[in-house]
């Protein structure tokens, strides 16, 4: 270790003096940005899309057909069960006019596909009110633009405001005037903004004034209207906000407010409620049938019990508190006091675990105030105002399945039997008060994916990690809508829902990859399922801090040995036999900022490596970048380590290092800043590795990027995905040309690659699955 002395003092050093240093080495990230900033960089989208030479091309859309995406928000038409509508966290608006026969996407046209609440106005089922921007801030969780509008059941869409809320959690619209709309603003989730809380227009969507809200901090996260007496209106309000290296904190002021005036006065209802300290989201409900009666979803993070010996949390980590969980609340007097009416009991306290402020939601059954719903990991269905919890899923043997993690319910104000469910896997309908159930999740193609690879069999299989389903795998000549049961089926295969997969080029059963937040394993497909993944993590020794992996550490397989591989945590670990011993070749190559990095039960992996090359003319000339804007490169295997980050925006994420195949001295480098709510799109090249970093971001409109890809015939070509789509630029970065073609206008693309021998173009995206260009030999030309 004596080798690592000299850097150890560096990185000391550099840690000492980072404010020092920042004038000289960084340039700003000209943070936080603004929905007017994300309008413009559309339009500038738009443009490049309608003067580009190929948007001929057309994109093959690969699936997969076995399980869709994160929805948001589902609604139906009473006394009309052949139209429901499906909104989703990055996968856009669906409708279906057949009862689920055939979905349709209604939303592609707009700036993003990100939405967190819709509306129907009760008065008038074809006006359409939506918010985008996903309220549930997930780590991916992406921003939106504001309020649209439809007069016409979906078929055109009007923007109507608001762009700068960044999230939407609810919308309300008045039963008997449809121009009379209030909207629960969330706000940015990982920057302080003003444009958060309760919004009102009284002439759909012309003007809006903010009738709640007085923070930068405090968003609305829901909204109930009474139906008897429309002034009537309750909102919960959250401190909404969380940071790189911490989901979401409880903190004070998370109350439950009431106006009686249609939001000229609103007074906080907090009799009977508990100390809003340790409590965070609050999802809240009213009963149609009594209106006196209402119900909260109380996200409790007071201490319930110590831990068990050795008990573990969800990612492994010996938990420090149990928390007491969800608690109902329910009231009888119009919100003036409220009474507990769940106990703190195990299925309360797992029913979300810490994760309350993902799901937060309760729904009444309009016909009977007793009866109600809460949506968690699963879901639970009280008939008796809240004391007593059954299980809410199927009990019919010929039910389809219901996926986990639920965020929407809508139950017909006519027919309680008649509801549907959207969740992480998609959506679900039941006719029979959830007896049995039809769900949609091979049928709406909202896929979000991480990344994508590929192996080496003929015809070639790709392999992606997908939020909150694992790993799924299939041929990539399969395409979603057409079931060829003669070729590799979509199917789920080794590893987490957040990792990176490398692939043996020599062994196409071999896959590195990891579980999550980077424990490693190495899969091996020539073995039944149960059994195909065996855990090769490198081993913590005495000497190091544990180990820090990220959602998506990374792992790469060495272009010089294919039994090279190559892992990152907050140091960079190597093995040359496979996986079976490992060697760490780097000190901690992040900051180490005691300061970011947080709290069991909140923290999530902060300050690790989040990206890896290795140049193909030399073994052992090595880039390494990092999440907290670290970037190092090695001549030597790790021998000796130089950073190289000047000239580079200070603190911001890596998320790709491409070290050309072109020229040795070339290396290609992309930021992402979208966790701290910048849209500025960064990406360098440096052809003298790394002590000079030139942007070659050109006109590439504002947009966070995501990976960066040389193409394998033409060094003048390189290919990037942002969370707006797919360019392509032919002069090394000046020009870029959008390539969303038949996509989406604006959808998240993560990763791509070119398959050297088919010359493919493969795009994952975060909401809409893999898609493929056959043959990209005239953006070659």
């Amino acid at each position: 270790m004596q080798k690592f002395v000299p850097l150890i003092c560096f990185v000391l050093c550099s840690t000492l003096n980072f404010r020092q240093l920042s004038a000289q080495y960084f340039v700003s990230n000209q943070r936080p940005s603004s929905g007017t900033e994300r309008i413009a960089a559309f339009k500038q989208h738009q443009a490049s899309l309608i003067s580009s030479p190929f948007k001929n091309l057309q994109w093959r859309n690969v699936g997969p057909d076995n399980i869709s995406g994160r929805c948001t928000d589902i609604w139906g038409i009473s006394g009309n069960k052949n139209i429901m509508y499906a909104a989703f966290a990055t996968g856009g608006l669906w409708k279906t006019e057949d009862a689920g026969k055939t979905w349709k996407p209604i939303f592609d046209e707009l700036g993003t596909q990100s939405i967190g609440n819709m509306a129907l106005a009760p008065s008038n089922p074809d006006i359409i009110y939506v918010g985008t921007g996903e309220a549930n801030i997930f780590r991916a969780s992406l921003p939106g633009i504001g309020m649209f509008k439809s007069v016409d059941a979906g078929k055109t869409w009007e923007h109507i405001g608001l762009e700068n809320t960044s999230t939407i959690a609810r919308i309300i619209v008045h039963p008997y005037d449809p121009l009379i709309v209030y909207v629960a603003a969330s706000g940015n989730e990982w920057s302080y903004n003003e444009e958060r809380g309760v919004y009102q227009t009284e002439d759909g969507g012309k003007t809006w004034k903010k009738i709640l809200g007085n923070d930068n901090k405090t968003g609305c996260i829901d909204l109930r209207m009474d139906p008897t007496d429309t002034k009537i209106i309750y909102a919960s309000m959250w401190n909404r906000i969380r940071k790189r290296w911490s989901d979401p904190v409880p903190e004070d002021f998370d109350r439950i407010y009431k106006t009686k005036d249609a939001g000229k006065t609103w007074v906080p209802l907090t009799k009977g409620l508990p100390y809003t300290k340790t409590t965070g989201r609050i999802g809240i409900d009213i009963s149609q049938s009594n209106p006196d009666v209402l119900y909260a979803f109380v996200d409790n993070h007071d201490k319930k019990r110590e831990p068990k010996e050795g008990e573990l949390d969800s990612y492994g980590r010996i938990k420090e508190i149990v928390v007491k969980g969800v608690e109902v609340y329910r009231s009888a007097d119009l919100g003036e006091s409220w009474t507990k009416m769940t106990e703190n009991n195990d299925y309360m306290e797992r029913f979300c675990g810490t994760y309350g402020w993902v799901m937060g939601q309760i729904r009444v059954n309009p016909q009977d105030e007793n009866c109600l719903y809460i949506l968690g990991l699963g879901m639970g269905k009280s008939n008796d105002g809240g004391k007593t919890w059954d299980r809410f899923r199927p009990t019919d043997k010929k039910s389809d399945r219901l996926h986990g993690d639920n965020h929407a319910l809508w139950i017909d104000p006519a027919d309680s039997n008649y509801i549907i469910n959207g969740d992480d896997g998609g959506v679900a309908v039941t006719y029979d008060g959830g007896k049995k159930w039809k769900n949609f999740y091979r049928d709406i193609p909202t896929t979000q994916f991480y990344n994508v690879a590929y192996d080496s069999r003929e015809p070639y299989n790709i392999i992606g990690s997908v939020q909150d389903e694992g790993s799924l795998m299939g041929s990539i000549i399969n395409t979603f809508g057409i079931k060829d049961t003669t070729i590799s089926q979509w199917k789920w295969g080794p590893g987490g829902e957040g990792v990176i997969h490398a692939i043996d080029p020599g062994d196409a059963n071999t896959i590195y990859t990891s579980s999550f937040y980077g424990r490693l394993i190495k899969g091996d497909l020539t073995l039944p399922d149960s059994l195909w993944s065996r855990n090769i993590a490198p081993p913590r020794t005495g000497s190091e801090d544990v180990h820090r992996g990220e959602w998506l550490a990374y792992t790469m397989v060495s272009p010089h040995n294919r039994l090279t591989v190559y892992h990152g945590m907050q140091y960079l670990f190597k093995s040359v036999d496979s996986g079976a011993t490992w060697k760490r070749i780097s000190p901690d190559l992040s900051y180490n900022n005691k300061q970011k990095m947080g709290k069991t039960p909140y923290a999530i992996n902060h300050q690790a490596i989040t990206a890896i090359d290795e140049s193909v003319f030399k073994k052992g000339l090595l880039y390494v970048g990092t999440d907290d804007g670290r970037v190092w490169t090695t001549q030597n295997d790790g021998d000796d380590w130089k950073e190289i980050v000047k000239g580079l925006p200070e603190n911001t994420h890596v998320s790709r290092l491409v070290a050309s195949k072109y020229n040795q001295s070339t290396v290609y480098l992309t930021l992402n800043d979208r966790r701290e709510d910048n849209i500025k799109p960064y990406i360098y090249r440096s052809t003298d590795q790394g002590k000079k970093w030139i942007s070659i971001s050109g006109d590439l409109p504002a947009s966070p990027v995501n990976v960066l890809r040389e193409d394998p015939k033409n060094k003048n070509i390189l290919y990037c995905g942002t969370d707006m789509g797919v360019y392509i630029s032919s002069d090394g970065g000046t020009k870029w040309i959008s390539l969303n073609n038949n996509l989406p206008a604006a959808v998240s693309v993560q990763d791509l690659f070119i398959h050297p021998k088919k010359n493919q173009l493969v795009i994952a995206t975060y909401g809409r699955g893999i898609y493929v260009i056959d043959d990209i030999t005239s953006l070659q030309n």
